[in-house]
């Protein structure tokens, strides 16, 4: 399953994700004979292509941990599940969680890209509001600081957690 796992992943964290947004809506439905809407292929979209960050964000973790943790494991008689689950995983986690934690803001920042084939999302949101009140410059605007501000604060979150939680070597 290397092989695969590592195209996979390597495929599509070279290929822009609006591209990819595109191809589930235009293209997928061609091959299965039926449309199938932009919100459920943003949600397919988003599901495959974040997986594959997920994915190498988490193998670069439990790499980050040392040979010697589950050496240690294995001396004292745990089984390989037992040494993930009890030795290198909660470690490991602790190395991910701000990396995860700034990829799903960089996942709540790229929602906005699902405007590209109209499904409804916080920016076409502000859209409708803008036509609804004739003042699409001002809600526009607005919409740059809500996402700013959720950004900014989660940002914010993310770098007071680490903090918490780093270990000092």
């Amino acid at each position: 399953l290397v092989l695969p796992a590592a195209a996979y992943v390597n495929t599509l964290r070279s290929i822009p994700l609006v591209m990819v947004i595109l191809w589930f809506f235009l293209l997928i439905p061609l091959l299965i004979g039926r449309p199938m809407g932009a919100e459920l292929s943003a949600i397919i979209t988003f599901t495959v292509f974040e997986a594959a960050y997920y994915s190498e964000i988490m193998r670069a973790g439990i790499q980050s941990i040392s040979k010697g943790q589950p050496a240690a494991a294995s001396a004292l008689g745990l089984t390989y599940s037992q040494s993930m689950r009890y030795i290198v995983l909660p470690q490991a986690f602790r190395n991910m969680l701000p990396v995860l934690l700034t990829q799903t803001i960089i996942l709540f920042q790229d929602t906005s890209l699902v405007y590209a084939i109209g499904a409804y999302d916080l920016l076409k949101g502000f859209e409708v509001a803008g036509k609804n009140f004739n003042r699409p410059v001002e809600t526009y605007l607005v919409a740059a600081v809500v996402y700013f501000v959720i950004c900014f604060g989660l940002s914010m979150l993310v770098r007071r957690l680490q903090k918490k939680i780093a270990i000092i070597r």
